[in-house]
């Protein structure tokens, strides 16, 4: 019983199928020498740019949460004075 349209990996397609309520991938074994292939082309970040991207991870989540502490002080400040 088939279960939908071909896969496409890279150049070549497997066909999905449904067997007793899981799809199953026909030689399943190719997909993961696939993944390990492409993972293999992936360009890593250095040493040096990880530590500048971290920091400003770390630091724009420092300031957003810094922001919107500020905004919610301010704006419970105001109702407290309304009300």
């Amino acid at each position: 019983m088939r279960a939908g349209p071909l896969a496409v990996l890279g150049k070549r397609t497997t066909e999905i199928t449904l067997v007793g309520g899981y799809i199953s991938m026909g030689k399943i074994s190719n997909f993961f020498r696939n993944v390990s292939s492409e993972m293999r082309k992936v360009s890593w970040p250095k040493r040096k740019e990880l530590t500048k991207y971290t920091i400003t991870v770390i630091s724009t989540v420092i300031f957003v949460a810094l922001f919107f502490t500020l905004i919610d002080q301010g704006i419970s400040a105001i109702i407290d004075w309304i009300l």
